[in-house]
């Protein structure tokens, strides 16, 4: 069993006894006056996870400095998960039953998530991912609307990623580098799995064939006999789907002097201490992300990034900036709503035109197989490709939006270059 899925099957368990003094949609049907009251459980002490309270109490200062919700305050209500699915549901029910808390914003981490997402279906209480990425959590809202209807997905799915990751590394790698081969290396996650499925069919398409295909836990301190193998299969690139693992795989990259680049989904690179986390380590670490600092994705990303780092004095995570937006459009819905009842709140999501700080948001809706999932495409959100240079991150891709170009440490081998 892995350590998620005891976290997971724990949570579940504590959580059972529990239930039953609980009153389902005790927070979310609460009476509209008062402070609009959202929850955030977030990973507070970890490197993606800690800027998610944080962005969410900006956002919520920001709209009561302009008088809040129809003259409504809006109150953030943080709680700690420590990376935990067991306290996560705690924390879920404490939000709900004692806090009454109006609408949930929770974790980035795709196990969390789905312990949770029960838990939103049983008390009728909205809930919103920031950053977890797992398909099978949009799935299951699929499979079962009518109860599952509460959870949205407020950033892109693992399908959603690796296509984007194809989309520039299309431009980049193929076109741009001329690259022909790639290994897949991925932890061992939920949210990995439609995710490097989602590599292996579009990597061809784009013309990088994968030669090999690695899966690791996210336990592993040791990544030599893995380097080694990928480096015996003499691809172009590395091609990668890294969260929980932290910052050893990029140190160790350096360390061993691997000459092959990574490319592609590496959560903790996101974040502005990722070179000081890595010692300089991060150099030439190219990743996908939905905004970042000095790239104008809409009007709305670099004011909030000024104002993110003038009152924390770093720059925020990917989850960061979706946690933000997630807070003015929840906000919004409620307005638009006229009220907080769940099932008025989730119809006025559901019509959610919004542009924030990573693109135009919008919601799939139902029927989709990934109902309430993001969509992405031209003119709503697309996504960059930034690369770690000089302590920087500089983001390449897509063309209008670049800020720099390709640079890589003197370890790295490629044959041609942009």
């Amino acid at each position: 069993m892995k350590p998620w899925d005891k976290l997971v099957r724990g949570g579940v368990l504590c959580a059972g006894a529990a239930v039953l003094a609980l009153s389902a949609g005790t927070g979310a049907q609460a009476q509209d006056k008062g402070p609009i009251k959202i929850g955030v459980i977030a990973e507070a002490q970890s490197v993606a996870g800690s800027s998610i309270p944080q962005a969410a109490q900006l956002a919520a200062e920001e709209i009561n400095a302009k008088g809040g919700v129809d003259g409504r305050k809006v109150e953030i209500v943080s709680y700690d998960n420590h990376s935990s699915a067991a306290e996560s549901v705690r924390a879920f029910q404490r939000a709900v039953s004692q806090d009454h808390v109006n609408a949930v914003i929770a974790s980035y981490v795709s196990e969390v998530v789905l312990a949770l997402e029960p838990w939103a279906a049983r008390l009728k209480t909205v809930m919103v991912t920031p950053g977890a990425a797992s398909d099978v959590i949009t799935e299951n809202i699929a499979k079962n609307y009518d109860a599952m209807k509460y959870t949205f997905h407020g950033y892109l799915t693992s399908g959603a990623l690796s296509g984007l990751v194809c989309d520039a590394g299309k431009d980049i790698l193929v076109d741009g580098l001329k690259m022909k081969t790639a290994v897949i290396m991925s932890e061992d996650a939920a949210w990995t799995t439609p995710l490097d499925a989602g590599y292996e069919k579009c990597l061809p398409k784009i013309g990088l064939k994968v030669v090999d295909h690695i899966r690791f836990s996210p336990d592993t301190t040791d990544f030599t006999p893995i380097f080694n193998q990928i480096e015996a299969k003499k691809p172009d690139v590395i091609i990668t789907g890294i969260s929980h693992v932290g910052t050893q795989p990029t140190v160790q990259w350096k360390s061993q002097q691997v000459p092959i680049p990574m490319f592609g989904v590496a959560s903790q690179a996101t974040n502005s201490t990722f070179w000081k986390d890595t010692n300089g380590a991060a150099d030439g670490v190219l990743f996908q992300a939905v905004s970042g600092p000095g790239v104008a994705t809409t009007e709305k990303t670099l004011p909030f990034v000024k104002a993110f780092h003038d009152k924390f004095g770093n720059d925020p995570s990917y989850a960061g900036y979706t946690a933000y937006d997630e807070v003015y459009y929840l906000t919004d819905a409620i307005k638009r709503a006229g009220s907080t009842n769940s099932d008025k709140l989730v119809a006025a999501l559901e019509k959610t035109d919004y542009v924030g700080t990573i693109g135009r948001i919008q919601f799939k809706g139902k029927g989709d197989p990934h109902v309430h999932g993001l969509k992405t495409g031209k003119g709503l959100i697309t996504g960059l490709f930034l690369q770690w240079q000089d302590g920087k991150q500089v983001n390449l891709w897509p063309k209008d939006l670049a800020k720099g170009k390709l640079k890589f440490p003197s370890f790295i081998k490629v044959s041609s270059s942009q």
